[in-house]
């Protein structure tokens, strides 16, 4: 057998980034940037997704290959590759408008040890059912991981979304959202409270990050666990969460589900180092394991 495999169903665009100094194109999309993510770690990583036949989705391709992840076959359309525009605001923080297809071609889980999903591909049908189903029929012989990556402007109404992240959540071994995704499913709820309505859905851990503030966790012993933000220069904030995530699902498919509040914080230290490497240059770029171990 080969190393452990990890498969990851979602959207892989091109973000088009507008700044004062003009407009620059980047590979993007959560669970693209979560592939690539996990493979710069050295974790064999296999990405499910939509890509058109055409240059940019040669340009999504090469970018994955050269990470060292692979593009299912199942996922080449005739079809145009996925946009995303993303203005930079003054604080580096990103706002985007999307053109997305929301379909994702099943790809056969195969001896992947864990699959992960998340973002418009979990939340926009037609590729939601394939997803949700990956996960429901992963459930007990995988782990499973999830991140809902809420945009507003794709997810349909706060109910539906609301449903569809619960059964996500159902089948999920861990969840991890940002303190912006909470903030839009459970307005006004503190970050604990959060934390245990995930875990009563039925995950088995659940972290929040919260930006340059560090994230927040919930391990399945129960305990609540917080680690500190990283202190660095911030270019742009695009992919620091799926870089906290790819950190995150190495760890899973390494050292197991964390099981204790020590292990998961340790994991979440590990996560913010991946993330702060990745908000300190320009577009979703994660660290390669020389990198974060440095």
């Amino acid at each position: 057998m080969g190393a452990p495999e990890v498969l990851v169903l979602g959207e892989a665009l091109v973000d088009i980034v507008e700044t004062d100094d003009g407009v620059t194109e980047h590979v993007g999309g959560s669970p693209a940037n979560v592939a690539v993510g996990v493979a710069r770690l050295g974790v064999p990583a296999r990405l499910a997704t939509r890509l058109g036949r055409d240059e940019r989705g040669e340009r999504v391709a090469r970018h994955v290959s050269e990470a060292g992840a692979v593009i299912a076959e199942a996922s080449w359309t005739d079809a145009a590759t996925d946009t995303a525009r993303a203005r930079i605001r003054p604080d580096g923080s990103a706002e985007y408008t999307f053109e997305v297809a929301g379909v994702v071609e099943p790809a056969p889980r195969g001896d992947a040890v864990l699959v992960h999903t998340g973002s418009i591909a979990l939340f926009l049908d037609p590729g939601g059912e394939t997803c949700l189903a990956a996960l429901e029929s992963a459930r007990g012989h995988a782990v499973v991981t999830v991140d809902p990556n809420i945009r507003p402007a794709l997810v349909g109404s706060r109910e539906s979304a609301h449903a569809r992240f619960a059964r996500a959540a159902a089948a999920a071994d861990l969840v991890k959202l940002s303190d912006e995704d909470a903030a839009w499913l459970w307005p006004g709820a503190d970050s604990r409270t959060v934390l245990e309505t995930i875990a009563d859905l039925g995950a088995s851990a659940v972290v929040m990050t919260r930006g340059g503030e560090g994230a927040i966790g919930r391990a399945p012993d129960g305990a609540i666990v917080e680690v500190a933000g990283v202190a660095v220069t911030v270019a742009d904030t695009i992919g620091a969460g799926d870089s906290f995530m790819a950190s995150l699902i190495v760890t899973l498919v390494e050292s197991g589900t964390p099981a204790h509040g020590e292990a998961l914080a340790q994991a979440m230290r590990t996560a913010a180092r991946a993330a702060a490497i990745t908000v300190s240059r320009p577009g979703a770029n994660p660290p390669s394991r020389a990198e974060l171990e440095d």
